[in-house]
């Protein structure tokens, strides 16, 4: 009985030197953009595997109020604030060396800003893998460069920054988040799905993937430490979550017991309203193309370059189409 006591304690020893090495193995985690809607998922995703995690952080930000106390709030969890900006190199340059991964959650409308961050991850040489502001649909498959006044073409220029400088990478590609789009049910304008009405773009038979935020970030932490997924490609198609606009019309339908009137808005049409309204009001609507009309989520199969997420990492929990649209009858 003595002798079990003491192989159940050297036993319980063993398992606790096992925990604090896997703990000592994990990646130093550095987020940009951390206060974002993104940013604020992926430090959260990050806590949650027990990463050491760090964000870099605006002067500025620690005078905006809601801001300030959120990454107080992240700072009593144990996250590392670093102050420096992506404008500022020798900011970057000390937080790059404290890291191990580093992932940039800035507007895709900024992407080119990470040109500095890029050249500060070479200098240091000590980081093993970058995932950059992408998180949307993959600008290398994309038809759309000639209508989207830029957007993709800057990811591509990071892109090719990137590959250049040798640096490791992984791109995380997960097409439409939830809150962009959805809430209305791909109507322009309005803020809640319509009860009464409702416009169809194109044939309404082309599919388009929706992720929530969360989940993107859950999926992308997995990423950090997995050999797999070094200098490739990560798709997002979660079961339920790739839908076209006749199976979201549905649906809703079935949520709110009342089927709507549909307008098919044709191809031509919504070429026209790309090109009568003015930039930025109109990149709704260059999505919409994107997505709906040319298919530019799922026209292609994930082949063996490349990586599904969902397949990848199915034990990763994610919100249905279905589940999200019950937060909105």
């Amino acid at each position: 009985m003595i002798e079990y006591q003491r192989e159940r304690v050297r036993e319980r020893e063993r398992e606790r030197v096992a925990m604090a090495m896997e703990e000592n193995n994990k990646s130093r985690v550095l987020v940009i953009g951390a206060t974002g809607r993104l940013g604020q998922e992926l430090i959260r995703a990050s806590l949650a595997a027990s990463h050491p995690t760090f964000a870099l952080v605006r002067e500025t930000t620690f005078s905006d109020h809601g801001k300030s106390l959120l990454l107080r709030s992240f700072e009593s969890q144990g996250v590392t604030l670093l102050k420096g900006s992506l404008e500022d190199l020798s900011s970057l340059l000390e937080a790059v060396r404290q890291v191990d991964v580093v992932i940039c959650a800035i507007p895709s409308k900024l992407a080119l800003e990470q040109k500095l961050l890029i050249r500060a991850i070479k200098e240091t040489n000590c980081i093993k893998r970058f995932i950059p502001s992408e998180f949307g649909a993959d600008p290398s498959k994309v038809q759309v460069l000639n209508i989207d006044n830029g957007f993709y073409e800057k990811k591509l220029e990071i892109r090719r920054c990137i590959e250049k400088e040798g640096i490791p990478y992984t791109y995380i590609c997960c097409n439409f988040f939830m809150r962009y789009l959805l809430p209305s049910l791909i109507q322009p304008g309005l803020e809640a799905p319509p009860r009464d009405e409702v416009k169809i773009f194109g044939s309404g038979d082309i599919k388009a993937v929706f992720v929530k935020e969360s989940d993107v970030a859950t999926f992308t932490i997995c990423t950090i430490d997995d050999p797999r997924t070094l200098n490739r490609t990560l798709y997002l198609r979660p079961p339920g979550n790739v839908c076209s606009m006749n199976e979201l019309v549905k649906i809703w339908e079935m949520k709110i017991g009342k089927e709507l009137k549909k307008v098919y808005v044709s191809e031509e049409q919504l070429l026209r309203s790309i090109h009568g309204t003015p930039f930025p009001m109109n990149m709704d609507f260059v999505f919409i193309y994107s997505s709906f009309v040319k298919g530019d989520h799922t026209y292609f199969n994930i082949d063996s370059s490349c990586f599904d997420g969902t397949h990848l990492y199915s034990h990763v929990k994610h919100t249905s189409v279905s589940d999200f649209l019950d937060t909105l009858v």
